[in-house]
């Protein structure tokens, strides 16, 4: 089994002891109850990955021996999902499974048929646990790139988004091409706009494909919004061989 993997900042993973506190400190040292001469990997999460042993722990941290240190690069072609709000606590479900699927960044979007809205007064609360969820997701995953959360967008975002994309797709039940069918760039940002529960209007619709985004479905059933963003990504990093 491979090594738990806890966060910390860039400059405490430059010498080589560190100590690891706060609340992936007690989080390592009080539930997972690591002990001396346990294996166990940092992460800044931006690619820098520090192989440590356990070399001391107390009630609320863990001191590290540092053993190896390895840069990953970021993973490429870049996979975008934007997840149209899902009802009740769908969307840290959505954001959990992409993270481990290997997502890139899950952009929140308002589309117009979203039964839930994220309201100003608590707009920053709900996207807090978006960034949670994608936190814990990649951690459990070993992920060494955490997936980028940025604050909710309006389509008009998403359009630019779009226009600026290597490759943008919309997931959509009754369009001809599969997205298996997709030859997507190896390099570059690939966007994929899963719709609500409602479906994508035809008015967003008509201005992301005039951004650039081709409709494509998935399959022969019809996902949940929520699992509808893991699926395309499962057949995106199969595509571009990042599975």
């Amino acid at each position: 089994m491979s090594p738990p993997v806890f966060l910390a900042e860039s400059s405490a993973l430059e010498g080589d002891r560190v100590l690891l506190d706060g609340p992936e400190g007690r989080h390592a040292a009080v539930v997972r109850r690591l002990r001396p001469g346990e294996r166990v990997d940092l992460t800044d999460g931006a690619g820098l990955l520090a192989e440590c042993v356990v070399a001391a722990a107390d009630r609320a941290s863990l001191t590290l021996d540092v053993l190896a240190r390895r840069r990953h690069e970021p993973p490429q072609p870049r996979l975008v999902v934007v997840q149209a709000l899902p009802k009740g606590d769908r969307g840290e479900l959505a954001v959990e499974t992409m993270t481990e699927a290997g997502v890139d960044e899950i952009v929140p979007w308002s589309a117009a048929r979203c039964v839930t809205q994220w309201r100003p007064d608590r707009r920053d609360k709900a996207l807090g646990r978006w960034r949670t969820a994608a936190r814990e997701a990649a951690k459990q995953s070993r992920r060494c790139w955490l997936p980028e959360v940025p604050p909710l967008a309006a389509t008009a975002d998403i359009e630019a988004r779009v226009a600026a994309a290597a490759c943008a797709v919309v997931l959509h039940e009754e369009a001809d091409e599969p997205l298996s069918a997709l030859r997507p760039p190896g390099r570059g940002d690939i966007v994929v706009i899963v719709g609500p529960e409602g479906g994508v209007t035809p008015e967003e619709l008509d201005r992301f494909a005039a951004a650039g985004a081709r409709p494509v479905r998935l399959g022969p059933t019809v996902l949940r919004t929520s699992t509808a963003g893991v699926a395309a990504a499962a057949v995106l990093l199969a595509a571009t061989g990042r599975w």
